[in-house]
């Protein structure tokens, strides 16, 4: 019974690693690629940001919580006004997501561009340079804030057992409308059922949602 258990584990082990291999060099080329393919959009946004507020930069970087909680750099394209972190406190009482996020539905930061740009989630495209660099993956849980890690308890820590993604099964179901705790449940069933299937599954639907929002704000 020991020898079946054992060979068993080593089986899903080399599985496992076969997996992350593969997803790895499918991460790099793909977004490789990405960066590559989408350079003329990347410079058409870049545009379009700097026309409707020029005294801020182009890009966001903020500091996230990635595998095992290592903190990176997570870039983004500008969507809020340059001061919007300054805001926050002043707009916590209007939190319309219980637990360790923080989400307005109207934020009063955002840009008139940023509105167009994060409800096409065109806002996360340079994270494709976060996962050519290895911080990020195509697909995981999305990596949160510091000050959102601080509130959580063993249970949610959980979702930083993988390499964070820039879309995930939380994304493909909802989004903005769906509560903290679903978004940890999503993504702890997502961490449990993991395969190159079931990413290519959650890509493919991303991808959909660039033509049909689903409540991203």
């Amino acid at each position: 019974m020991e020898y079946w258990k054992n060979s068993v584990d080593v089986v899903y082990q080399q599985h496992r690693y076969v997996y992350r291999i593969i997803k790895r060099s499918f991460d790099f080329f793909a977004s490789l690629m990405g960066l590559i393919l989408l350079s003329p959009l990347f410079l058409t946004l870049a545009i379009a940001i700097k026309l409707d507020d020029p005294h801020g930069p182009v890009f966001y970087e903020q500091i996230r919580i990635g595998k095992l909680q290592k903190p990176f750099e997570m870039f983004k394209f500008r969507s809020m006004c340059i001061n919007a972190d300054k805001q926050i406190d002043k707009l916590k009482s209007q939190n319309e997501i219980s637990g360790a996020m923080f989400k307005i539905k109207h934020d009063p930061r955002v840009t008139r561009v940023g509105h167009f740009i994060r409800r096409y989630s065109l806002d996360e495209l340079p994270q494709l340079m976060n996962v050519v660099l290895g911080e990020m993956s195509l697909v995981g849980p999305r990596p949160p804030l510091p000050d959102e890690v601080e509130k959580y308890d063993n249970y949610d820590l959980q979702r930083l057992d993988v390499k964070p993604g820039c879309t995930g099964l939380w994304q493909v179901c909802g989004r903005s409308n769906v509560s903290f705790e679903e978004m940890v449940r999503l993504d702890l069933e997502y961490i449990n059922r993991r395969s190159l299937l079931f990413d290519l599954y959650i890509f493919i639907r991303t991808i959909s949602l660039f033509f049909k929002p689903n409540g991203a704000y």
